[in-house]
């Protein structure tokens, strides 16, 4: 199999079951990754350092069009994150860039959720087409943020997912 056709997806899985998934694909020969990062956790008697995903409740898989069905059959997966209708085809170069940086020593990455998204509050977009664009938060929701930017004179009201997102202080 040539692995041009091969690309990057991220699913979503129920929550807390990244890594379970993760090793179930890899089980069944579906290139998968969960990026973990290394967390310090308290309990009553001692701390500990455990290995956290760092996207909750999403694995990425590293595909071809034929194995779509077969990530969707796996106990733990809710479905494939979409953009525009279809599956999202994540770039080899993002993997690439937080496998680099998960490699680099401390590496923490924090991921803002959604709830950081109170309404009217300033952001600015991260991701996609509206990159580098300021926006007010209008409606905030767990996956979805609605955000109105001022561009050409226009309000427009583009739904946002909240990782796009990064508030302007």
């Amino acid at each position: 199999m040539i692995h041009q056709d091969k690309k990057w997806y991220a699913i979503y899985t129920k929550p807390r079951w990244e890594k379970k998934v993760d090793s179930v694909l890899l089980r069944k020969e579906i290139e998968s990754w969960c990026p973990l990062q290394k967390v310090e956790r308290q309990w009553s008697d001692r701390k500990k350092i455990i290995e956290d995903p760092l996207f909750k409740s999403y694995v990425f898989v590293r595909i071809g069009e034929a194995e779509r069905v077969k990530v969707l059959m796996t106990d733990g997966v809710l479905n494939f994150v979409h953009y525009l209708g279809k599956p999202a085809v994540i770039k080899d170069e993002e993997i690439a860039m937080i496998k680099k940086y998960l490699s680099e020593e401390d590496a923490k990455i924090e991921i803002i959720s959604s709830e950081g998204f109170k309404e009217n509050t300033k952001v600015k977009v991260n991701h996609g087409v509206f990159m580098d664009n300021d926006g007010i938060v209008l409606r905030g929701g767990k996956k979805k943020v609605y955000v109105q930017l001022q561009s050409l004179g226009q309000v427009m009201v583009v739904e946002f997912p909240a990782e796009y997102l990064s508030p302007i202080k």
